[in-house]
């Protein structure tokens, strides 16, 4: 027989770990934290995490001691996750989120203070975004340029990898802070992402209101390592290989950085993305670019809709980088231009058909021939965010009368007799420099084609011609900045002329050799 006092020894222990094991599970997904912004209206933030199966789930929003607004669920039984979407906020705060748990009648309580409701932006790609303030020019001036930017908040995502899509994410290398001279320049490719940084500061010297962002990129990847499965399908990207390819130096697995880095989000309420990528593609499934980048974005705005219980807009706005230059004899000299036009879609500017609701910044004219980090790291980010930030203003936030990309020919008119092309454009232009070697005509004879220069003759306010003498055959085709450095630093010679937008690289067919035909861009 055992003796009483034992049996209640033994019990006792039981009842008070069954007691806490029943909250050890209760917590906020991995990027709900302290500092955080949520996305204000008219879309509706999502707070979710996970908890005991069966135990019920009270959300609640707090200002002060006034209570905001009260949100009930429940733990989903398969999934151990809990989901409440708030009522649409306006910009502003300090708020704090406070979810208990209940489950008969134990309670367990969670709280993060501090929160603010404004403008949610994810930033991703590679090592261009991965850059930190740090490296960039002026970099001490940047650093310390944060006392007026404390409502804009920063997280940076852990450069994780994964085989299957995870629910979570596994590590933060920063979580939602306030800007730092440290946080913002730990390291080199640590974290702030400087492009991220700096795009968002000029989005809050506009809105003036919060803006949350989210960096999670990783160097030396290929489009392939963010893309789900579905997406590389519907492309009919080739299985997995080994990839020996010099312009890919970090994961290169098909999915891996999908799983781990940018699926753990979905349910995040965002405003937009941004993205930098696009080198470690320069000589690796190139030619599948025009369908890979397009398909992620669908992919991405879909899968984020689903996520947020269609709080994130079905289409939400898309921004990029269309790549900058290099001088490494890494890659052929037709990787990087073939990849700038495929960013497009192959049409060359953006909005387009296949990519609705995206913005473009060009980079070609932003090389930076000492960069210690090597040339494909240019140093100027500050160019690039503001060119970015553009597009935002007038996609992502309707602002009207707002030159965001720079001038593309509307028309080309062979002129066979006058040995000329002459090119209308959509927007004025403003010749900068004469180049005669930056437009090339393809020139055919006895069946055989050759990309010859084409001088830069006569211009006006929108129309500007070109010398094709040198062509003794059919002209059938003319490009644009066709090649991997096209110009030195902001010396292009075609920019729009207010807004110093350089015109963007094209490549167009001229299909009627009947003198004074004319023939699209791109189309």
């Amino acid at each position: 027989m055992v003796a009483p006092g034992l049996v209640l020894g033994l019990v006792l222990p039981l009842i008070l770990w069954a007691d806490r094991s029943a909250g050890i599970g209760f917590r906020f997904a991995s990027y709900i934290n302290n500092d955080m912004v949520l996305q204000k209206e008219p879309a509706g933030a999502v707070i979710w995490g996970f908890g005991t199966p069966g135990a019920t789930v009270t959300v609640t929003l707090h200002q002060g001691q006034e209570t905001i607004m009260k949100k009930v669920t429940s733990v989903k039984a398969h999934f151990d996750t809990w989901m409440v979407v708030l009522d649409p906020m306006k910009a502003g705060g300090p708020f704090e989120v406070m979810a208990q748990q209940t489950l008969e009648k134990m309670n367990f309580t969670l709280r993060v203070h501090d929160v603010l409701f404004g403008d949610v932006w994810l930033c991703s790609g590679q090592s261009n975004m991965q850059m930190t303030v740090l490296q960039v020019f002026n970099a001490t001036r940047e650093l310390s340029n944060t006392a007026a930017y404390q409502s804009v908040r920063i997280l940076s995502v852990s450069p994780i990898q994964a085989e299957q899509e995870l629910e979570d994410l596994v590590a933060v290398d920063l979580q939602w802070s306030k800007p730092t001279s440290e946080n913002l320049g730990h390291g080199y490719f640590k974290y702030m992402s400087a492009v991220c940084w700096l795009f968002g500061r000029h989005l809050y010297d506009t809105l003036q209101y919060p803006i949350g962002l989210i960096a999670s990129s990783w160097g030396g990847t290929p489009i392939e390592a963010w893309s789900s499965g579905r997406s590389l399908e519907a492309c009919g990207v080739p299985k997995q290989g080994s990839v020996p390819y010099n312009s890919v130096t970090g994961p290169s697995k098909h999915s891996v950085l999908w799983n781990a880095m940018i699926h753990p989000l979905r349910n995040m309420t965002l405003k937009g993305v941004v993205w930098y990528q696009g080198e470690s593609n320069i000589n690796y499934n190139t030619d599948l670019y025009n369908c890979t980048f397009p398909a992620l974005i669908e992919d991405w705005r879909e899968t984020f809709h689903r996520g947020s219980q269609g709080q994130t807009e079905r289409f939400f706005p898309f921004g990029f980088v269309q790549l900058s230059s290099d001088l490494s004899k890494k890659s052929s000299d037709d990787g990087f231009p073939q990849i700038r036009w495929h960013q497009t879609a192959d049409f060359g500017y953006v909005p387009n058909p296949k990519m609705p609701n995206t913005f473009m910044a060009v980079a070609m004219d932003l090389c930076d021939r000492d960069s210690p980090f090597g040339s494909i790291h240019p140093r100027d980010k500050q160019t690039v965010a503001y060119r970015l930030h553009l597009g935002a203003r007038a996609l992502a936030y309707g602002e009207k009368n707002l030159t965001f990309e720079g001038p593309l020919p509307e028309k080309i008119e062979l002129l066979a007799h006058e040995g000329l092309l002459n090119l209308t454009y959509y927007q004025q232009i403003q010749v900068q420099k004469r180049d005669n070697k930056i437009f090339e005509i393809s020139c055919c004879s006895d069946h055989r084609c050759k990309w010859l220069p084409a001088s830069m003759n006569t211009f006006s306010t929108q129309s500007l011609t070109l010398a094709i003498d040198s062509c003794q055959g059919t002209v059938v085709a003319l490009r644009y900045a066709w090649t991997t450095w096209p110009c030195e630093y902001k010396q292009c010679p075609l920019y729009h002329p207010s807004s110093a937008l350089p015109a963007p690289p094209f490549i167009a067919f001229i299909t009627d050799q009947g003198s004074g035909h004319q023939s699209n861009v791109a189309k």
